[in-house]
C-alpha cells in the first residue's frame, strides 16, 4: 500500500488544483474526459448493458451528452460473479481504474482508503458537490454511517428509497375456503397453519400443501420474531443488532433465539414448514404458488403481489395478499425487514485518478434532479415521459412480459452507482393489492431501526477477520441442523454458547462495540 500513499501525496500537489467549470454546471468539461470504471455489480460484470462492455447503456450515452465525461470500462473479474473475488483482483493489481464501483464495495474501500488507496470525499463533497452535501444535510447521521475509522468517508453510495420491503403473504382464498380469519398472533398463525397442512384448502383431495415456504431459506429464522427474537439487526441476513441499551449483539447469541428455533423447529417437524426449505431454492415461490401448493410466506411486496394477476387464469380465485405481522408471543407485531436507507454499494474514486474534482461533479450529477431521473427511470422519451410534474413509465414498459426492473438495468438505470433511488419508480408497478398492504403496514408501528455497520480501524479488522468468519460458519450450520432436528437447541445450548466464547465471539463484540462508539458516539 506504500504505492498508494505515494500517489495520493503527488496528486495532492497536482490534479487537486486542476482548473475546472462552475459548479452544477453542465458541461463539466468544455472537451470529452475519459474515466476508466470498475463496475462489479449482480446483474452485470462490466459497465454495459448485461456486462456487454462495447455496447453503452442508453443511459451511459445521455450522461456523456449532459457532462461530457465519458466511462469506459475496465472490470476486473468479469469471469466471476463473486464480487469479493473481482475485488481481490483489482486490488491485486495495484493500478486501479479512475472510478472502483459496485456491489459490497464499502468494506474494502474503507480498509483500503485510509492507506491511499482511494480518495477521501469530505473536502471534495463540501467544495464541488452541493447536491450530494445538500442530500447528507437532509439525511443526517447517513455519512457518519459510511465513514472510515479516520473519520473520512471513501465512497458514495447506492441510497435506496421508500419504508418497506418485505410483508406476510397468506393464501386469502383458502382462509376463505376454511372459515377462518387472518391470524392475529403466533398462536393463531400455528392454527392457520395447521389447517392448511389438514384441510386440504386447494381442493384437490391431498394432503400436499406447504402451510409456510420462502424461497430464501433464511426467511424461515423469520420466524424467530413470533417469539421475540430476531434474525438480523438489517437488511442483510444474520447481521448484527443494536439492543435497547445501545450494545452491538448477535441475535444468534440470545436465550430468545434459542426459545424460537426450539419452536420452529417443532413447526418444522410437525409439517408446517416446508421440508425442503433449505434446498429448493428461489424457484421456490413460482413453483408452490404455481401448483396451488404454498400457504404462508415471508417476500416482497411488489414482486410477490403480482402472482394475484400472473395466476389469475390458472388458479380460479387465486388471492394472495399481504397482512399484518402476527403478534409475537410477547404481545410485540414487528415487521423486522425494512429499506436501509444506505448500501454497501456506490462508488469511489481511486488514487490514481488525475481527475478528482470532474469525478466529484460526475459524482453529484447523479444526485441533481435531471441525473437522479436518469438514474432512476432511464431516458425521458425513451422509457418515461413528464406528465404533470410526474416521470411516468410508458405503456410498454409497465405492460411488458419482462419485469421493470429488469428492463431498467439494461438501459442503465438503477445500477447499483452512487446515487439516491426513488421509490416513484417502484411504486408504478406495485399491484393494487400490495398497495393496499403497505398502506396496511402503516396503519401500526412495525418497523424496527437497522444497524448500519461499522468501520474497523486495522486492529479491529484484523480481530473481526480472526474470528467473525468461523463463528458465523459455525452459528449457521447449528442453525440448520436444530431447525432440521440433528439436536435439541435447549439441551445443546450451553455447550453452543461455551463453543461461541472459546472461539472469540466476545472478541468479536468488544471490536464491533469499540467501532460502534468511536464512529456514532
Amino acid at each position: 500500500m506504500r504505492t498508494f500513499k505515494l500517489s495520493l501525496a503527488i496528486l495532492g500537489t497536482t490534479a487537486l488544483t486542476a482548473p475546472v467549470f462552475a459548479d452544477g454546471q453542465l458541461p463539466i468539461v468544455d472537451k470529452p474526459l475519459e474515466l476508466t470504471i470498475h463496475m462489479h455489480w449482480p446483474r452485470a460484470q462490466g459497465y454495459g448493458p448485461g456486462g456487454d462492455t462495447n455496447t453503452l447503456y442508453p443511459v451511459e450515452e445521455v450522461a456523456r451528452e449532459r457532462t461530457n465525461i465519458h466511462l469506459v470500462d475496465e472490470t476486473s473479474g468479469r469471469n466471476t460473479t463473486d464480487n469479493n473475488e473481482a475485488m481481490n483482483l483489482l486490488l491485486a493489481k495495484g493500478d486501479l481504474p479512475d472510478i472502483v464501483g459496485g456491489n459490497l464495495i464499502r468494506q474494502p474501500v474503507n480498509q483500503y482508503g485510509p492507506e491511499g488507496a482511494f480518495l477521501p470525499l469530505n473536502e471534495l463533497v463540501d467544495e464541488h458537490a452541493p447536491n450530494i452535501k445538500k442530500f447528507w444535510e437532509e439525511h443526517p447521521g447517513l455519512k457518519e454511517a459510511i465513514s472510515a475509522y479516520d473519520g473520512n468517508y471513501y465512497y458514495i453510495p447506492y441510497l435506496p428509497d421508500g419504508k418497506y420491503g418485505r410483508a406476510w403473504f397468506v393464501r386469502q382464498d383458502w382462509l376463505d375456503a376454511l372459515g377462518l380469519a387472518q391470524p392475529q398472533n403466533v398462536d393463531e398463525l400455528y392454527e392457520v397453519l395447521v389447517a392448511f397442512r389438514d384441510q386440504d384448502p386447494n381442493g384437490n383431495g391431498e394432503k400436499d400443501e406447504v402451510p409456510y415456504f420462502a424461497r430464501d431459506w433464511e426467511e424461515v429464522n423469520r420466524l424467530l420474531t413470533l417469539w421475540d427474537a430476531r434474525s438480523s439487526g438489517s437488511d442483510i441476513y444474520h447481521d448484527f443488532y443494536v439492543t435497547d441499551d445501545g450494545q452491538i449483539a448477535h441475535p444468534y447469541a440470545q436465550e430468545a433465539y434459542r426459545d424460537g428455533i426450539a419452536n420452529i423447529a417443532k413447526w418444522y417437524e410437525e409439517g408446517l414448514i416446508d421440508a425442503e426449505i433449505f434446498t429448493r431454492g428461489s424457484s421456490s415461490r413460482d413453483f408452490l404458488l404455481g401448483e396451488n401448493l404454498g400457504g404462508v410466506t415471508h417476500d416482497w411486496f411488489a414482486s410477490t403481489s403480482g402472482y394475484n394477476a400472473a395466476l389469475a387464469d390458472k388458479i380460479e380465485g387465486f388471492n394472495f395478499i399481504p397482512f399484518l405481522p402476527p403478534a409475537s408471543a410477547g404481545g410485540v407485531r414487528m415487521e423486522e425487514h425494512r429499506r436501509i436507507p444506505i448500501k454497501p454499494d456506490g462508488w469511489a474514486i481511486s488514487y490514481t485518478n488525475e481527475h478528482p474534482v470532474e469525478t466529484i461533479k460526475y459524482f453529484d450529477f447523479w444526485f441533481s434532479e435531471e441525473g437522479a431521473l436518469l438514474a432512476n427511470f432511464g431516458v425521458e422519451g425513451k422509457t418515461w415521459d413528464m406528465v404533470d410534474g410526474e416521470p411516468i413509465y410508458k405503456p410498454e414498459v409497465l405492460n411488458s412480459d419482462t419485469p421493470v426492473n429488469s428492463q431498467m438495468y439494461l438501459e442503465g438505470a438503477q445500477v447499483y452507482r452512487g446515487y439516491p433511488q426513488d421509490y416513484r419508480y417502484e411504486w408504478q408497478w406495485t399491484s393494487p393489492a400490495a398497495r393496499e398492504g403497505i398502506e396496511l403496514y402503516d396503519t401500526e408501528d412495525l418497523l424496527v431501526d437497522q444497524f448500519l455497520g461499522v468501520a474497523f480501524n486495522k486492529d479491529e479488522q484484523a480481530v473481526y477477520d480472526k474470528y467473525w468468519p468461523s463463528i458465523r460458519t459455525y452459528m449457521l450450520e447449528r442453525n440448520q441442523a436444530w431447525i432440521l432436528g440433528s439436536g435439541n437447541v435447549v439441551e445443546d445450548w450451553d455447550s453452543y454458547i461455551s463453543t461461541l466464547d472459546k472461539m472469540g465471539y466476545q472478541k468479536v463484540l468488544d471490536v464491533m462495540n469499540s467501532a460502534y462508539a468511536r464512529q456514532y458516539g
